[in-house]
């Protein structure tokens, strides 16, 4: 692996990746294939809000390796489903060591997941809240650089969403979250000028048909 300028590195196979990335192989194909890459199905998007919950206080690399467990205890984050989950459930899943057996997160994604059907039936979808929190282009950096980057743990954008979410009782929804949910599912491409990602997440960002609010 070899260090090169502005936060990026040449893995060993060759790839230039955002430093983060290259860090460890855990990180290879989630940098790779999905953190940028804009996400708008409704399940994805709830599944990395309440996965964003659960890191609060933990790394990140933590939570995406109990991934899958986290998918088998929470029914694939489907938040229908989710929002049925009773204390039985709750004592189920503090028993479960494949996750983070932590109450407060977990009764957080069952709270959420019944304000995520309230959203829909507003909005229509849970993509078309998030995507209308989407930074206007013209206030973001002109070239995404290392320095660029290190002080965007947040945006007006951000601010604004983790207000509203906690207005409809979200919780777990801070400003610094929100920004990592926006980083992750696309609606920004902070991948570092020079990572062989950061094209693919723009050609997606482009092609993309941004989901409305239905009226």
């Amino acid at each position: 692996m070899a260090k090169l300028a502005d936060g990026l590195v040449r893995g060993e196979d060759g790839v230039v990746r955002c430093s983060w990335g290259a860090s460890t192989p855990d990180y290879h194909a989630y940098h790779d294939g999905e953190w940028g890459r804009p996400v708008t199905q409704d399940r994805r998007l709830f599944e990395k809000l309440c996965l964003e919950g659960f890191q609060a206080g933990l790394a990140w690399i933590t939570i995406l390796r109990k991934r899958p467990a986290f998918r088998r205890a929470f029914d694939g984050f489907d938040f229908r489903k989710v929002a049925r989950y009773d204390a039985r459930k709750v004592a189920e899943l503090l028993q479960d060591a494949g996750i983070v057996r932590h109450r407060g997160k977990i009764e957080s994604t069952i709270n959420n997941a019944r304000r995520a059907g309230e959203l829909i039936g507003e909005y229509g979808s849970l993509a078309a809240f998030f995507w209308s929190f989407e930074p206007d282009p013209r206030t973001r950096p002109r070239r995404m650089t290392r320095a660029a980057l290190l002080p965007l743990t947040q945006s007006p954008e951000s601010v604004r969403l983790s207000k509203e979410l906690k207005r409809r009782g979200w919780t777990f929804v801070g400003p610094t979250t929100m920004y990592a949910l926006m980083q992750a599912m696309g609606l920004v491409n902070d991948h570092v000028e020079g990572c062989a990602a950061r094209g693919a997440a723009e050609d997606e960002r482009a092609r993309l048909a941004r989901p409305r609010r239905r009226i």
